[in-house]
Formats: structure tokens, sequence, C-alpha cells
């Protein structure tokens, strides 16, 4: 089958679609991947077929930091998918208020420059499914147009398919005629533009690729969910002389992320408060800290190491502990080895994920605004002298290692392309 997955240009995201494209690939089907034509060079690099579609556009995330002050706005979940967390935004006002404003503000933004291409493309390519992530709604107006079967694939826990169930559950409580749905109403136009209706499909898939565990995923009622293994990819690497020889003492990770300097305007952590705090434990400290943060160290301790970057799925199999952000990707990653995790978490799903972690038993979170050197040196010593934390740990890797691979995923994907496909 023929196979187009579409995303916006954020490396980030692109990184989670990788394994999946080559699985396809690999089992011989098809495959094609859009996006905006600046990113085609990163989808090549992944030894990816790119098609670049519509015209370049500024990074949603780094647009609005730079224009708006989102930047103050970054920690936690936005409007009005904070609404997932928060049960006291569960009501029709602030939901239909706050669902009107992403639509208006940030889907169409970053979904118009691609549609039109993209359609374009899908009606000449005629894929049999379309693989998007949840914030690139252009692929499923692109399926739609075609008849093509089409997923989500997650890239954290489901906070859009969770606030669009919630919002479907209060729109149901109005009045008759005082229903509006601005999601439905945008997708919509550009359903019956290419010859199609509206389907709730169009939202949230006819299916989601969920790559994440299930004690750490939170998913939405009534939507179908399709489990697979994370598996990582980090671009390019490669892999440095010292990581090939074992650890003379615990070795303990320190990563903050790629978006918070790629995209923000750095880490939420005092990087030189946090290294002064373990300067003095018996540990191999691996810190993967950009240039732009390492400049603004006075000294670097003698029991630490500092690379602008490393592939974590080498470095974490040689740990006893891992401090992150609790992003998603570092996070699962991590989880596929007995490792206890200690997250440092601040934005978008990190809370929500940190927190999973530490109710599962396999980690300890603190948020950013409490995370002093003293409590992170306090907590890296209770990972590394409680036994409970890496027998959970163990437990957490069980159940990642149990979950489908892409490759023993696609028999599923063939029966449920086959299923939603339709004629145009």
């Amino acid at each position: 089958m023929r196979v187009l997955f579409t995303t916006n240009p954020h490396k980030s995201i692109f990184q989670y679609m990788v394994p999946l494209a080559w699985a396809l690939r690999t089992a011989g089907h098809e495959v094609r991947f859009a996006s905006q034509p600046s990113f085609a060079a990163t989808i090549t690099q992944a030894g990816l077929t790119a098609v670049p579609v519509g015209r370049d556009h500024a990074k949603l995330w780094a647009a609005r930091a730079a224009n708006d002050g989102s930047e103050a706005g970054r920690a936690g979940l936005e409007e009005p998918y904070d609404a997932f967390t928060d049960p006291e935004k569960d009501n029709w006002e602030y939901l239909s208020t706050g669902l009107a404003k992403a639509v208006a503000d940030r889907h169409r933004q970053t979904a118009f420059p691609m549609i039109s291409d993209l359609v374009e493309f899908a009606r000449h390519w005629q894929p049999d499914l379309v693989i998007w992530d949840p914030l690139t709604y252009a692929g499923p107006i692109a399926a739609q147009a075609v008849g093509a079967a089409h997923a989500r694939l997650l890239f954290g826990v489901d906070v859009h398919g969770g606030v669009r169930r919630q919002f479907l559950r209060l729109k149901a409580e109005q009045p008759a005629g005082q229903r509006p749905d601005p999601l439905a109403e945008w997708l919509g136009g550009y359903a019956r533009k290419y010859g199609g209706e509206y389907t709730e499909s169009m939202a949230t898939g006819h299916f989601t690729i969920d790559q994440f565990p299930r004690s750490l995923q939170t998913e939405a009622d009534g939507l179908h969910y399709l489990r697979m293994q994370y598996i990582p990819y980090g671009g390019p690497a490669t892999v440095p002389n010292w990581l090939r020889k074992p650890p003379t003492r615990p070795r303990v990770a320190l990563t903050m992320g790629l978006s918070a300097t790629d995209v923000y305007n750095g880490y939420t952590i005092n990087t030189q408060e946090t290294l002064d705090a373990l300067a003095d434990l018996d540990i191999e400290l691996i810190a993967t800290i950009a240039d732009t943060e390492k400049n603004k160290l006075a000294r670097i301790p003698d029991n630490t190491r500092l690379v602008p970057y490393i592939p974590l799925h080498h470095l974490a199999p040689t740990c006893t502990a891992f401090i992150h952000h609790a992003g998603a990707a570092t996070l699962a990653t991590v989880a596929r080895h007995p490792i206890p995790h200690l997250s440092l978490h601040y934005h978008w799903d990190q809370p929500l994920l940190a927190r999973k972690l530490t109710a599962h038993g396999a980690g300890l979170d603190l948020h950013t605004s409490q995370a002093t050197g003293p409590a992170i040196r306090h907590a890296l010593q209770r990972l590394l002298t409680e036994p409970h934390f890496t027998h959970r740990a163990t437990a957490l890797q069980n159940e990642t290692l149990s979950a489908p691979t892409p490759n023993q995923l696609i028999p599923h994907l063939e029966t449920l392309t086959h299923h939603h496909r339709t004629t145009t």
C-alpha cells in the first residue's frame, strides 16, 4: 500500500514518526513524507523520500515565543488544552471559547501553508493511508479529499484527543442551535471544498497510534488506540570513544531536551547550581548541555562531562539513574531500560508524564520551580540508594518492551487501512 506521512516542520515531532515510516518501507510499502519545503533536508537525512508542499511558514512555537510573549506561557498546557488536567476549566464556556481561539491562532496558521499542495499531491499519488501528528490538520484534510484511511501518531499524552472528547460531551448538553464547533466548522469547510463532508475522524483520526506504555498514557474515551513500542530515533550521531568503555562509577545522565534551546529561551533549571550540588557525589555525571547554555557556566565540576548532544539510546544502557525534563521521547527512551528517573518538569505534558512516572514508582519528580540544587541532590541520592525505584523501573521496562514493535504493527495497519479506505 501507499502511505503518506505529514508533519509541520518541527524536528522533535518528526523524529517520533521515523521508525514507523521505515518499518513500513522494510515491509515493502511505498512511503512518502510531506512537509514544508525547508524541512525536506531533515526528512531526506533520515533516509526517507520528502515531498515539499506549500510554502515555508515560521515555526509556530518559535514565532509565538518571539512575537507574543508565549515564553511566559510556556509552563504546562496552553488554552484550551489545559482543561485536560484542570477540572475547573472543563466547562462549555471555557472550551468553546478556547477552541475557537486555538483554531484561529494556531491550527489554521500551521495548516494553511500546506493544505492545497498536500491535497494536490494526494490526488496525484493516491495514498491508501495518511499518518499525521495531532498538530498537523492538513493531514486529515488531504486524506478526506482522496478517501484514504488516516491515523494520528502521538508524540506524548493524548491531550488533543482528550480535550476533543470533553468538548463533544459538553456540546451535546447545549440547546439545539447553540452548539458552535470551531474545529468541525473549519475542517468541514475544507472537506466540502474537496468534495466530501466532515466526519469526526478528521479531528482525531480513524485510529490513533500510541507509542507509550499504558501506565503513562491517558486515553480518551471512545477513541481507537493502537499501541506501539517506542523506538528511539534522534537523527545523525556518532558514538564517542569514552562511551564504549564501562563506567568506573555510577553514571548519571542529565538532559533538559532540545526544544528548550531550539524553540524557547533556555533551560528552566539553574544548570550551574545543579552541577555544583552534585559535584561531590561519587558519580560520573554526563550532561547534554547546548553550547548556548554551556557558555553561561562559570565552572565545570571534576565529576562532570559536558557534551552538546549524544544519542540517548546509547547513553541510557550505561546509566544508573537519569535526570531529565520528562519530555516524552527522552522518558520513553529511558523507559526501555531498568533505570530510575528524576523528572524536572515544566512544559506542555511534561508535568503529567512526570507525575505518572512517580505514581508508577519508577522515579521522582520536581517542578522546575522547586528544582533547587539541594532538592535535586536529595532526590538523586534516593534513586541511587533505594532499590524499589530500580525494581519499578524494571517493571516499566517490561511493559514498554511488551508492546508491538513498529514492524510487528504493520499487519494491523494493513487491516485497518483496508477497513477505512474508501473511494472518492
